[in-house]
């Protein structure tokens, strides 16, 4: 019987990966906004093409996952601005003019009773 390793690698690549790209979103939107979403998306389109153009099934998969989560990380990239603007994150204060002002009551953070911690007062 002969055991193959490939789909376990490509599996826990994919974990590693996806848990790699959480704390990048969450520190380009501190430091930098939205403002870079544009660098996802080629990183992404390039990052897929050339999976399209590896020949090795766990390089080019892993490849794949990769660009997907580049372009995944645009809409999270926007969604972290919000989760900021709730007060579920910190807020960068040199850039708190970026920011919509939040109702009050529009939010649902557990940690702050249902209110956000920058909404106006």
């Amino acid at each position: 019987m002969e055991i193959h390793f490939t789909g376990v690698i490509i599996a826990i690549s994919t974990f590693l990966i996806i848990g790699f790209f959480h704390p990048i979103v969450i520190k380009v939107e501190y430091h930098w906004g939205t403002r870079y979403w544009w660098v996802f998306l080629v990183l992404g389109i390039l990052t897929i093409v050339g999976a399209l153009c590896v020949e090795n099934v766990i390089l080019s998969s892993v490849m794949g996952v990769v660009g997907a989560s580049l372009l995944w990380s645009i809409g999270e990239l926007f969604s972290q601005k919000k989760r900021v603007e709730k007060g579920w994150f910190p807020m960068n204060p040199k850039r708190k003019d970026e920011y919509s002002p939040i109702d009050p009551d529009e939010t649902l953070c557990p940690v702050h009773h249902g209110k956000s911690k920058y909404a106006r007062k």
